[in-house]
């Protein structure tokens, strides 16, 4: 394992021109994700169930919707890709980023400080969504160095690499963290500060990244009509998505299948300690750690499939596995068999290898290079407003399902009706997860299959703004 990680992770894999960004990248990751693991769904969702359970003055409904809150703190977050795209037009991309990956690390470490009372519990929330609000300006923002500094036959492949890097930390880190949690519940106290200083190191890796063609981009962003420039105004998302009727269809259906996606996490950290009474250890291995470790397994394989085509065909063949994961999620709950639960999750982390790449790249086969931002910032504030709507309706079904089974007050009642509530929610996410998978059969089909890659990327080349160091799309 380790004699590949160094052959085929080398700088000297790339051509030379791409080598030194792609090492400082590479660094960088493998301090950045131990922050982040920390606030991760999965991981932050268990430690607040659990953690903040019989905690006097915290009523169970009020913690079942705070863990939907934590969970759901990314993509509530990413409604504000919009300002950082706006703020950060016409400026130095890395030492803007840099500016935010400090001020995660901050409130990462604040967590720490957050007591366990009802108070202590908001804290910790509002912690947690000013860490993703922070984090979100850097996803946004690193979508146009990637397009920037690495052609697109190379993107994917350096995409998917730093990806493994992230995944292969943040799995450890989260088993240690759900290890230190079962161990004494107030060591979050200083797991938090610490990891937060570790991300501080990965920090100051990064800021020797170099975007190429700065200052043409600078130049083209700066010299953009109005109309196409970033704006505060919510509705330059609509602008984009008027002008460009291929990429509004395929936001359509992303919105209904990421829907899907998105209502996931929060019931199923409710009812795997709810129903199957797990510590935070196995919660944390289903939420968070097999995902982890297997999607940079999958990324070699989703790699290949994406450079080959359209990102509208690639959804058309990888939504079908986020599919067979809704479905084995709801069977296991309805069954109760925490063995279904465990190879959801393993094809959950298979499936995210592909969405990793889909998500940060799929952009660049509609957006014109001086755009990439801009296009962005519209995918990652459609992922906030799902976002926001779906963690919470999640649990709000899973209450309101609940409430229909319970037919007593005795514990093994209540088991049962928590049982009939995760099962129609994940009825639910099946269904979605479906129904936005036939979106983009259709929409593929529609769109003319992957003959349309070699029309986007002529259009592209047509373009006369395109910065130096940035392939056509």
């Amino acid at each position: 394992m380790l004699r590949w990680m160094v052959v085929s992770f080398h700088p000297k894999t790339l051509p030379p021109m791409l080598r030194r960004n792609y090492l400082l990248e590479l660094w960088a990751w493998w301090f950045l994700p131990i922050m982040l693991a920390a606030v991760e769904g999965g991981a932050i969702g268990n430690i607040v169930k659990k953690a903040f359970t019989n905690v006097p003055g915290v009523p169970e409904s009020e913690l079942n919707f705070s863990v939907a809150v934590v969970v759901a703190a990314p993509s509530i977050a990413s409604i504000t890709s919009f300002i950082w795209a706006w703020l950060s037009h016409a400026k130095v991309k890395v030492r803007f980023i840099v500016g935010l990956q400090v001020a995660t690390a901050i409130f990462v470490g604040m967590i720490g400080l957050a007591s366990q009372s009802r108070g202590g519990l908001w804290f910790l929330v509002a912690a947690v969504i000013a860490s993703r609000i922070c984090w979100t300006g850097v996803i946004t923002l690193r979508s146009a160095i990637w397009g920037a500094n690495y052609p697109r036959a190379d993107r994917a492949r350096i995409a998917g690499k730093l990806s493994t890097i992230f995944h292969l930390v943040m799995a450890p880190v989260g088993i240690l963290i759900g290890l230190a949690m079962d161990w004494n519940e107030s060591s979050f106290h200083w797991l938090f500060p610490i990891t937060a200083a570790l991300g501080l190191v990965g920090v100051a890796i990064y800021r020797g990244v170099r975007l190429r063609g700065q200052k043409r981009l600078m130049r083209a962003e700066r010299n953009t009509s109005s109309r196409e420039r970033p704006s505060l105004n919510p509705l330059s998302i609509y602008r984009v998505l008027a002008d460009d009727p291929l990429y509004r269809r395929y936001m359509a259906c992303m919105f209904v299948f990421g829907l899907g996606n998105l209502m996931i996490t929060a019931p199923l950290a409710i009812v795997l300690h709810e129903v199957f009474s797990v510590d935070y250890t196995r919660g944390i291995l289903i939420t968070t750690v097999i995902p982890s470790v297997l999607m940079p397994m999958s990324i070699p394989f989703w790699s290949r499939l994406i450079v080959r085509c359209h990102v509208i065909d690639f959804r058309a063949i990888h939504a079908w596995s986020f599919v067979s994961a809704s479905l084995l999620f709801w069977l296991g709950v309805m069954l109760h068999r925490i063995e279904l639960l465990l190879v959801a999750s393993a094809i959950t982390g298979i499936a995210n290898g592909g969405g990793f790449l889909a998500w940060n790249l799929g952009h660049h086969d509609f957006a014109p290079a001086h755009r990439d931002s801009q296009y962005m910032g519209v995918h990652v504030t459609l992922t906030g407003i799902r976002g926001i709507i779906a963690p919470i309706a999640g649990v709000g079904l899973y209450e309101w399902f609940s409430a229909l089974g319970a037919a007593g007050h005795t514990t093994d009642e209540l088991v049962a009706a928590a049982q009939f509530g995760g099962s129609w929610v994940f009825a639910v996410t099946f269904t979605l997860n479906a129904a936005g998978g036939i979106g983009f059969v259709l929409l593929s089909r529609r769109a003319g299959g992957t003959a349309r890659h070699g029309a986007v990327r002529a259009r592209a080349a047509e373009g006369a703004t395109l910065p130096a160091g940035r392939p056509p799309n």
